[in-house]
């Protein structure tokens, strides 16, 4: 079977491969939109993200994919937000614990812990930070799928699982009759 595959990729002239390259194209690009249509929609930057450790754990475990949203309401104490930390490149799932408003500014003070661990998150800011804001929060958790991003986890566990898996894909595309 493999083999006349092979024997196709040799008869293809260039129109037929490049027909095949724009069809993989397209695929990766449709991809792309419907993630900032996603986007836009949630009013979030990452309207999907994948539980990394089991900090949430019963709430959430490790692999779990996780739906986001950013609604116009506050923040509230008890809501489950994906936060980042200016300077960490990994978004943090944890529950909301403490809030304190300044009447002033308006500004909400927002503190968190993981429902798994002992101590809050105070930890896990940066130095000197003892709360987080609103600007630092990427989306409220809106619903999950479980285990669902384990490939995620794989493909970051293991790199060369990422390669192998989009040259399949550009294979199977460059082969595909359709």
């Amino acid at each position: 079977m493999f083999e006349e595959e092979i024997r196709f990729l040799r008869k293809m002239n260039k129109r037929q491969l490049a027909q095949q390259i724009l069809n993989f194209l397209m695929i990766i690009s449709s991809a792309l939109m419907v993630w900032k249509g996603l986007a836009l929609y949630t009013n979030s930057e990452s309207p999907i993200v994948v539980v990394l450790s089991g900090s949430m754990e019963p709430a959430f475990y490790r692999g779990d994919l996780l739906f986001l949203g950013m609604p116009d309401e506050p923040v509230r104490v008890g809501d489950i937000c994906v936060f980042k930390i200016p300077g960490r490149d990994v978004p943090i799932v944890h529950r909301v614990i403490k809030l304190h408003d300044e009447k002033e500014t308006g500004k909400q003070y927002i503190l968190t812990k993981g429902d798994n661990n002992q101590v809050d998150d105070r930890g896990l800011y940066n130095p000197g930070q003892l709360w987080i804001h609103r600007e630092h929060i990427v989306g409220k958790v809106r619903g999950f799928l479980p285990y669902i991003g384990i490939i995620t986890i794989l493909m970051n566990d293991y790199p060369q699982l990422k390669y192998v898996l989009i040259g399949f894909l550009g294979l199977y595309m460059l082969v595909n009759r359709e």
